[in-house]
């Protein structure tokens, strides 16, 4: 889309904090049917990003694979298992936790901190032409939400 800069920017502030939010609704949400819709709302937030960068095929391919197909399926799979067993095992705060909370943050200052040093001009242009590059990388932190929740 050919937008002017504020409009543009502020799409792009949205829809970042708009993924940002659906992840952590992936991995915190207690009931693996609100965690999978949150993967689905992620999905099209993600296609909404595609087609801001004036990718609309690709935009078009994340909605049906990953939306239409995978986390349909997914949410077929959740409603099929028995809630009553899963939130009676349930403990807040077990060790695993604190570990994976632990290693979850340091990957999240890490990146923070090789975000901010990089120099993003040259790796905008090199990437625009192969956008398939960027897929994968957001798919990926899709899928890992997605074990997440099925970790549950």
């Amino acid at each position: 889309m050919n937008l002017a800069g504020p409009i543009h920017d502020f799409l792009l502030v949205f829809l970042g904090s708009s993924l940002i939010i659906g992840g952590l609704g992936v991995v915190l949400f207690i009931n693996p049917i609100l965690s999978a819709f949150s993967l689905g709302l992620v999905l099209v937030y993600i296609s909404l990003f595609y087609i801001l960068a004036n990718s609309h095929f690709v935009a078009v391919a994340q909605l049906l694979i990953y939306m239409g197909a995978i986390n349909v399926l997914i949410i077929f799979v959740v409603m099929f298992m028995n809630d009553s067993e899963y939130f009676n095992d349930f403990h807040l705060w077990t060790a695993g936790d604190r570990a994976t909370l632990l290693v979850c943050t340091s990957i999240f200052v890490s990146l923070n901190t090789t975000i901010l040093d990089t120099s993003w001009y040259k790796i905008i242009w090199t990437t625009k032409a192969n956008q398939i590059i960027e897929q994968d990388l957001i798919n990926n932190v899709a899928l890992i939400g997605a074990i997440a929740m099925a970790r549950q």
